[in-house]
């Protein structure tokens, strides 16, 4: 496979990831784990639906959960664009593609648009949002991970080529990818604010939100939050580490909620913002990729994501070899 070079004029301005929609069965037990354990703010709750946001972020929220009866599923995930301009340039560009492009009435937002791109991923697009005092120096309300700031998603998809080639049209940055050479790759790592990724893409089923990455600073953090996990019923919610990360070298948790959306708390980063820096190819052979140290993740971890609302999961053509099952899927 190709790799598509970098878009320097793309059709529109997109600055970051936003935020992610949710639905949940029980809104009380949703803002127990995500105000405690993960350690994000409550900006507001009305009607059965709850806006939080992390504790560094001054924009109304990142993390929006909706009660609903029955299954639960993404909604959709959000992306920052610059100015109202680049909205209605989006609305031409997706519509010129031949994509569902709807504007949409959001609450503790500005115009918004409700896209599904050409992959079937849905997105909503904003370029304002109303303004909150920031917590990063409240101390006395930090709580559990004090989770900073929403980072990026990781996103399943059955088509990783057009997915790569799609986004990277967008004016996404390839900074780096997994693979035993570009030919063979499994996963490529996007970004739009200057460090490693607003999305990741992984070949999988779908499309389907693997996880949503909420980024903290301190070490010790991570630890308290799986204390106060423990402490709170969620212990079995604490699906894999501590650990460290081959790519990006981030020391991480990842967690279940309530309704089994997986989360990630993560606390390191480094600058992606020189066109002279060439995506970096991760080997998945390499045991220091997968797992530097700590205990592999258990296969569910690579199988199970949550679904998107009306989106058909579509499966892929391209499956693990057995070699790489038997290092990475161990249950």
């Amino acid at each position: 496979m190709s790799l598509p070079r970098i878009n320097l004029n793309p059709p529109f301005n997109i600055t970051r990831c936003s935020h992610v929609c949710l639905e949940v069965r029980d809104i009380a037990a949703s803002r127990l784990f995500y105000e405690q354990v993960i350690g994000l703010v409550v900006t507001a709750e009305e009607d059965g639906v709850l806006y939080l946001r992390g504790i560094e972020e001054a924009c109304h929220h990142s993390l929006v959960l909706r009660e609903v009866k029955g299954e639960t599923k993404c909604s959709r995930i959000g992306m920052r664009v610059l100015t109202e301009e680049d909205l209605d340039k989006a609305y031409a560009y997706f519509s010129d593609k031949g994509c569902t492009a709807e504007w949409a009435n959001v609450a503790y937002q500005g115009r918004t648009l409700d896209v599904t791109d050409v992959n079937g991923i849905p997105l909503q697009f904003c370029a304002r949002m109303p303004i909150e005092p920031r917590q990063i120096t409240s101390f006395h309300n930090h709580r559990g991970g004090a989770a900073l700031r929403i980072d990026h998603y990781q996103i399943l998809v059955p088509d990783l080529p057009k997915a790569l080639n799609s986004y990277m049209e967008l004016g996404f940055w390839l900074t780096e990818y997994v693979g035993i050479d570009d030919e063979s790759v499994r996963a490529v790592f996007l970004q739009r604010k200057g460090n490693p990724h607003d999305i990741v893409l992984f070949n999988g089923d779908g499309p389907r939100i693997h996880h949503f990455a909420y980024m903290t600073t301190e070490t010790q953090n991570l630890l308290r939050a799986c204390d106060v996990a423990g402490e709170l019923g969620f212990g079995r919610q604490v699906e894999r580490g501590p650990g460290r990360h081959g790519p990006g070298h981030a020391l991480f948790v990842y967690f279940r909620d309530p309704d089994g959306h997986r989360v990630e708390l993560f606390n390191t980063h480094y600058q992606v913002m020189d066109l002279e820096n060439e995506p970096i190819r991760w080997d998945p052979h390499d045991p220091a990729v997968a797992f530097p140290w700590g205990l592999p993740a258990r296969k569910r971890w690579f199988e199970e994501a949550t679904e998107f609302r009306d989106v058909e999961v579509r499966e892929t053509p391209i499956r693990p070899t057995p070699m790489t099952l038997e290092r990475y899927l161990q249950d």
